[in-house]
C-alpha cells in the first residue's frame, strides 16, 4: 500500500501532522455524536410511534450506516479535509453545487445549534430558574458565542469535558433501567407498544427522520483525514464503531424511558430524561441531572456553532462568499465577523422555531447531503488511487441514496414551515455566492486588468 503519511506534502510546506490514531479517532466519533438530541427529543419521537420508541432509533442507525460506508470509502479515498464538498467536488467539478453543499452543511450546525439552544430553556433549566424559552435560549447562544470568540483551544479543552459528562448522564440513565429490571420495577411490555399517531409507515419514517438527528456528528470526522495516521483503515473502524456503541447507548436508554415513564408524560415533557431520574428506584439528585443535560445541550450548539464560523470563514478564505467573513480578530485570532454571521442566523432561527422543528431542519439539509454523497461514491467508482481503501459494497450507497431521498419527501409528515426554512437558509447562501461573483470577483478582475503590464 502507498504511504499515506504527507504525500502531498513539499519540503518547506507546512502540513497537518497525522497524530490521530485509531482510538482517538473512535472517541471523537462517539463524542461528537452523543448530545442533545437523546436528552431533549426521546419524547418528541415517542410522540411518532409510542412506546417502542427505541424503533426510530435502530432505523436511524441503519440508515447512518449507509451513509457511513460511502464516507468511509471517500475518506480514505482522498485524505483530505473539507468532507461532503470535497468529496462533492472531486465527483462532478462544479464550484457552485460544491459551494451549496458546504453551505448546507454550515447551516445544519447552525440550525442544530438552535434546537439546542431552545432544549436549553425548557424542564432542565426550569429545576433552577423559570424564564420564557426565547429569553433563555438567547442567553443561551450569547454564552456560546462567547467561548466560541474566545479562542479555539479554549473550545476544544471544553468540549472534551462536555463530552465525558454527557456521556456519564447516558450511563446513569442505563444504569437507572438495569436497576429497574433487577428490582422488577417499571412496565418493560411498553417498549413494544406500537401506537403510531399518523399510521405505521408515517408514523416509522418521521420517527427516523427526527431520530436520526441524534445519529448526526459521524460525519464531522472526516474533516480529520488530514491528521489521521492511516485514515484508509483507521475510518471504517471508528465510522462503524462509533455508530454501533452510539446507537447501543441510545436504544437502552429508549428503553429505559419508556418503561419506567408513561408515552404521554414523555411526548409532553421538554427534559424527558429529567422525567426517568424522578421515577427512579435509586436516588440520584434531578438537579444534578438537570446540570448534567444542560451541559450535554451546551457541547451540542458549541460544537456546532464552532463547525458553521470555521465553515463560513474557509469559504471567504477562498473566495467563495465575500472576503469580509475572513477578517480574524487582531488578539483572539478568532473569525469574529464569521461569528457573528452564525449567531445572527441562530437568533432569528430561535425566535422563529421550536426544538422539533430545528432539529428536522438540520435533518433535512443533511439528507440532501448525503444523498448526493452517497452518488459522489459511486460516481468517483471510475477514479482511482495509487493506495488500498475500504470499498462499501455497492448496494450500501444505492440503498443509502434512494433512503435519503424518500426521507427528504413530504412522506415524513414534516410540517411545511420545515422545507420554507430550509429554503430560505439555502437562498442566503446563493445571494452570498452571487453577491461575490458580482461585485468581489469583479473587482478584483477588474484590478488585475488595470495594472501595469511589466516591462
Amino acid at each position: 500500500m502507498a504511504n499515506t503519511e504527507d504525500s502531498a506534502n513539499t519540503a518547506g510546506t507546512p502540513s497537518l501532522r497525522r497524530v490521530i490514531g485509531r482510538g482517538m479517532l473512535l472517541c471523537f466519533v462517539v463524542g461528537d455524536i452523543l448530545g442533545a438530541g437523546i436528552y431533549a427529543l426521546v419524547g418528541k419521537v415517542a410522540g411518532y410511534v409510542g412506546g417502542m420508541l427505541w424503533l426510530p432509533f435502530f432505523l436511524a442507525f441503519l440508515l447512518a450506516s449507509l451513509t457511513a460506508a460511502a464516507y468511509a470509502e471517500l475518506s480514505g479515498k482522498y485524505s483530505r479535509a473539507s468532507g461532503a464538498a470535497l468529496y462533492v467536488h472531486q465527483a462532478f467539478g462544479v464550484p457552485f453545487v460544491t459551494f451549496i453543499i458546504a453551505f448546507a452543511v454550515m447551516m445544519s450546525g447552525v440550525t442544530s445549534a438552535s434546537a439546542a439552544a431552545r432544549a436549553f430553556g425548557g424542564s432542565y433549566l426550569a429545576e433552577f430558574v423559570t424564564l420564557p424559552v426565547l429569553v433563555s435560549a438567547l442567553i443561551f447562544l450569547g454564552l456560546v458565542t462567547l467561548v466560541n470568540f474566545v479562542g479555539i483551544s479554549e473550545s476544544v479543552k471544553v468540549n472534551a469535558v462536555l463530552t465525558v459528562i454527557e456521556a456519564f448522564g447516558l450511563l446513569v440513565i442505563i444504569a437507572i433501567g438495569i436497576y429497574a429490571l433487577w428490582m422488577g420495577q417499571g412496565t418493560p411490555a411498553r417498549a413494544m407498544e406500537f401506537n403510531p399517531a399518523n399510521g405505521a409507515l408515517l408514523g416509522v419514517l418521521g420517527g427516523t427522520a427526527l431520530a436520526f438527528y441524534a445519529l448526526l456528528g459521524f460525519e464531522d470526522s472526516v474533516n480529520l483525514a488530514e491528521e489521521t495516521k492511516n485514515p484508509p483503515k483507521d475510518f471504517p473502524v471508528a465510522l462503524f464503531g462509533g455508530l454501533i456503541i452510539a446507537a447501543l447507548i441510545y436504544m437502552a436508554v429508549a428503553f429505559t424511558a419508556t418503561m419506567l415513564v408513561d408515552t404521554q408524560t414523555l411526548t409532553k415533557s421538554t427534559g424527558p430524561l429529567l422525567e426517568v431520574v424522578k421515577v427512579a428506584g435509586f436516588t440520584f439528585p434531578p438537579k444534578l441531572f438537570a446540570i448534567i443535560a444542560l451541559l450535554a445541550v451546551s457541547n451540542t450548539a458549541l460544537m456546532n456553532m464552532i463547525m458553521a464560523s470555521r465553515l463560513v470563514y474557509g469559504m471567504a478564505r477562498e473566495l467563495v462568499v465575500p472576503p469580509v467573513f475572513a477578517v480574524v480578530h487582531p488578539t483572539r485570532s478568532t473569525p469574529w465577523v464569521s461569528i457573528l454571521f452564525t449567531v445572527a442566523v441562530a437568533v432569528v432561527l430561535v425566535a422563529t422555531g421550536d426544538v422539533g422543528p430545528l432539529a428536522e431542519t438540520t435533518v433535512l439539509l443533511l439528507l440532501c447531503v448525503f444523498a448526493l454523497v452517497n452518488v459522489s461514491v459511486l460516481v468517483l467508482r471510475r477514479d482511482s488511487v495509487d493506495h488500498d481503501h475500504y470499498r462499501a459494497p455497492t448496494w450500501m450507497p444505492v440503498l443509502g441514496a434512494t433512503v435519503c431521498l424518500i426521507l427528504i419527501l413530504p412522506i415524513t409528515g414534516r410540517a411545511p414551515a420545515v422545507y420554507t426554512r430550509a429554503v430560505v437558509l439555502i437562498a442566503i447562501g446563493v445571494a452570498l455566492w452571487f453577491v461575490n461573483r458580482l461585485f468581489v470577483q469583479s473587482a478584483e478582475e477588474s484590478r488585475l486588468t488595470t495594472m501595469p503590464r511589466p516591462k
